[in-house]
C-alpha cells in the first residue's frame, strides 16, 4: 500500500512502513513538508499493519538538503518559533513511538531530514553518503532537538566541533562517531534496511515497545528513576500475553505467536 502526499511518499511492505522524503531536486524542507512528514509518521504509528517505520528519501543523490531558505526569508521571529515548535512536536512523536524506527540514509544528508534520523533507533547509511549540519553558516542552529540528541549520541566535545565546523563528513567517519549504525553499499541499502525491518517485525511488539521506551525515555532520567521506570516495564511485560507465549514457545521449541494489537 502506498500513500502519496505532495512531498512525502509512504508505503508499507511486509509490515515495514517507508516514509520517504520526495521533494526533488534536493529534498529542501518547507513548513508544509514538515507537516506532511509529521502526519505520515502519525498515520504509520496508528496503522495496526505497521510494526516498524523507516525514514528514507525517494530522491536520487539527496536524503535531505535541510530547510528551503526561501521559506525562512519570509518568516517573522514568531514564525521561526512556530516552525521550531512544530519540529519539536515531530521529535516528541518520534521519541514516543512504540514501534522501532530505522533510517536509510543516502547521498547528501544535511539539515532537517538528517536531524530527524537522530531520533531513530538504528541508522543505516550508504557508503557514499555525506552528512552534515551546516546551520552555523547562516547564523542558525539545527532546530529539531539536534543539539540534545547529538550530545547524547556522540558526546559534548564532538558535537560542539561538528556544529561549529558546519562541514560534511563521510559515511565512514559518521560510523566511527556512532552517528550511524551500519554502512551498506548504495545499491543494497533499501534491501538491507527492509530485511532488518522484517526481522524486527517478527518480534514481540510489547517487548520492542518496552525496550524503546525504557532506553529512549528512561535514558533521560537519573539512574534510580530509570531503574524504577524499567521495573514498571518488566512488571507490565510479566503480566502480558507475549511473555507467557514466549516462554511456552521456547520450552516447546516452536515459533512464538505474538499478540498483535488491533
Amino acid at each position: 500500500m502506498t500513500r502519496t502526499a505532495a512531498h512525502i511518499r509512504a508505503r508499507v511492505e511486509r509490515h515495514v512502513a517507508w516514509i520517504e522524503f520526495n521533494r526533488p531536486p534536493v529534498n529542501a524542507f518547507t513548513r508544509p513538508m514538515v507537516d506532511e512528514t509529521h502526519d505520515a509518521i502519525a498515520a504509520a504509528l496508528a496503522d495496526p499493519d505497521v510494526r516498524v517505520l523507516v525514514l528514507a528519501s525517494a530522491v536520487d543523490g539527496y536524503f535531505s538538503a535541510g530547510a528551503d531558505l526561501h521559506t525562512f526569508r519570509q518568516l517573522t521571529p514568531e514564525g521561526v518559533r512556530d516552525w521550531a515548535q512544530r519540529c519539536h512536536a515531530l521529535v516528541r512523536l518520534l521519541r514516543g513511538s512504540a514501534k522501532p524506527l530505522l533510517a536509510a540514509i543516502h547521498g547528501t544528508a544535511v539539515g532537517g531530514g538528517l536531524e530527524m534520523t537522530l531520533h531513530c533507533d538504528v541508522r543505516f547509511a550508504a557508503t557514499d553518503a555525506r552528512l552534515g549540519q551546516p546551520e552555523i553558516r547562516i547564523g542558525f542552529i539545527p532546530p529539531i532537538a539536534t543539539t540534545q540528541a547529538l550530545a547524547r549520541l556522540i558526546g559534548r566535545p564532538r558535537t560542539l566541533r561538528y556544529l561549529y565546523d558546519g562541514g560534511l563528513i563521510a559515511a565512514q567517519q559518521a560510523l566511527d562517531w556512532d552517528l550511524v549504525s551500519e554502512l551498506v553499499e548504495p545499491s543494497l541499502l533499501r534491501q538491507r534496511v527492509q530485511a532488518y525491518g522484517e526481522e524486527l517485525a517478527a518480534k514481540s511488539p510489547a517487548a520492542l515497545a518496552a525496550i524503546r521506551r525504557t532506553v529512549t525515555l528512561g535514558g533521560g532520567m537519573s539512574f534510580d528513576e530509570g531503574m524504577a521506570y524499567e521495573l514498571e516495564a518488566v512488571a507490565e511485560l510479566g503480566a502480558g500475553a507475549d511473555f507467557a507465549e514466549g516462554v511456552d514457545a521456547f520450552l516447546a521449541k516452536r515459533p512464538p505467536r505474538w499478540h498483535r494489537p488491533p
